[in-house]
């Protein structure tokens, strides 16, 4: 082979190689962004209900009054009974995970600030973990868990489980008298 046809044969070959590369890499990466895309998706998909279990209760110094675990591989809720029940806990009604776009309908908290969304069929309850970092830096939480009871949400406080009964229908305000302030009587 001449001098030329040799530099020929090689700029050929180096254009070949570097074709092959570019091309390579291109197709790694648009292989691996998909794949990073559907990982993400799968993790977001699947939240991890087990923030959940426990018991709960309106005030932190009241007793536990709801109950949230998993039975038969399915998330289950129940609500304290009064001591004429005879059984501390109620039947367990079902609970399923909720979409984050279904936020916006129980809470005023924007769905990127949530880790986890579970309620019942009917929607009388829903519960909603916040994501630790940033319920430590909004000064309007005070506890990671936010809770949607019939037409209401507020924060609720993760207490320890008790088999103890309580009488969840009596009036605590029944003995309080209320004066007019600023009448002459």
């Amino acid at each position: 082979m001449s001098l030329r046809s040799n530099v020929f044969y090689n700029k050929r070959l180096m254009l070949l190689m570097v074709s092959i590369t570019a091309s390579s890499a291109l197709l790694l990466s648009a292989c691996n962004d998909s794949n990073t895309q559907a990982d993400t998706e799968a993790v977001e998909a699947v939240a991890d209900l087990s923030v959940f279990e426990g018991c709960y209760t309106v005030s932190h110094d009241e007793p536990a009054q709801i109950k949230v675990s998993q039975q038969d591989g399915a998330w289950v809720m129940q609500m304290k009974e009064p001591a004429s029940a005879k059984r501390v806990w109620d039947d367990a009604e079902p609970l399923e995970v909720l979409e984050n776009s279904d936020i916006p309908k129980f809470f005023s908290i924007d769905p990127d600030n949530v880790d986890a969304v579970i309620g019942r069929p009917d929607r009388v309850l829903v519960l909603a973990h916040i994501k630790p970092v940033y319920a430590n830096i909004d000064p309007l939480l005070d506890s990671e868990y936010l809770s949607y009871i019939y037409r209401g949400a507020n924060t609720i406080y993760r207490v320890e489980c008790d088999e103890v009964n309580t009488d969840i229908l009596a009036n605590p305000h029944a003995n309080i008298i209320i004066d007019n302030v600023g009448t002459d009587s």
